[in-house]
């Protein structure tokens, strides 16, 4: 009997001593759950983006396209009407393609997903548009007939000419820029490399 008690007893001392370490210990366990923060709820609008140059152009050249996407829309009656098609194509896809990308920026979408070269696509948008937009407005300008909606379309057409162009110069300069930093950086990755297998190798001679 008596050694059952003094077993209980050592129990309980046993018990006490580990609830009141477990109270004093600072490393309790914590009952507030852990939000996982969503793909939705870490969009924020990109401010300094829209401030920018090519958050400028960008939304210039949306006005500039939907515009002279209404314009040629406008137009009735036309023969031929071959240039009429032709730049309705450019100004309605220079619109989606390059609002969705002004849409992903200023939300900072593309951090997102870091696998795409998004200056590289900025780059191939706003030179394939610069081409598309005077091709079409050349096009338009030798086929028009005059009319008021045809020399508007025009004229809106060029003027996405020139922002667009102007875009492409800056898309290129940020995009050899970044090249640059790149080769930069992989470069003195390769020099430390060296650097460390060359002090392994004077450093364990009969490696040699």
């Amino acid at each position: 009997m008596r050694n059952t008690e003094e077993a209980e007893g050592l129990d309980g001392e046993a018990s006490n001593t580990s609830m009141i370490s477990g109270a004093s210990s600072p490393y309790q366990p914590t009952t507030e759950p852990v939000h996982a923060r969503s793909f939705w709820g870490a969009i924020r609008c990109n401010v300094d983006y829209l401030k920018s140059y090519f958050g400028l152009f960008k939304a210039v050249e949306v006005v500039l396209s939907v515009i002279g996407f209404i314009c040629i829309e406008t137009i009735m009656m036309c023969s031929p009407c071959s240039g009429v098609y032709f730049f309705e194509f450019v100004s309605c896809t220079a619109f989606v393609v390059t609002g969705t990308l002004l849409v992903i920026f200023s939300l900072n979408l593309h951090t997102k997903v870091p696998h795409i070269n998004w200056n590289l696509t900025d780059l191939g948008n706003t030179a394939v548009s610069t081409f598309l937009f005077f091709l079409s407005s050349l096009v338009l300008a030798c086929l028009n007939h005059n009319s008021g909606a045809e020399i508007a379309a025009v004229t809106f057409g060029f003027l996405a000419t020139v922002v667009y162009g102007l875009n492409t110069f800056l898309a290129a300069r940020r995009w050899r820029r970044g090249n640059g930093t790149q080769r930069a950086a992989q470069s003195n990755e390769y020099m430390r490399a060296r650097t460390a297998s060359r002090g392994e190798m004077e450093a364990r001679p009969e490696l040699a």
